[in-house]
């Protein structure tokens, strides 16, 4: 189910699913992140049996805090 690249292929197989809070009312750009598992992983919303990535607790609690403080800007590279 996982691979080496911390993927997993189908994200239906996995349970505990929420949408982002973030998330906008028209579902165009939505995020679902699942809750008790060893990794945190994250899946477009739109294409359920499509694939997640998994992120480190460590890593996902980074990200979300540079979310919240503005530090990661849309077309940044």
């Amino acid at each position: 189910m996982v691979s080496s690249e911390r993927t997993v292929s189908d994200s239906s197989s996995l349970t505990g699913w929420h949408k982002s809070s973030y998330s906008g009312g028209s579902n165009a750009e939505c995020l679902e992140v699942a809750r008790g598992h060893a990794h945190v992983p994250v899946r477009d919303s739109k294409t359920v049996p499509g694939p997640a990535v998994l992120f480190s607790v460590n890593g996902w609690a980074a990200f979300v805090s540079a979310v919240k403080k503005g530090q990661l800007v849309h077309g940044q590279q």
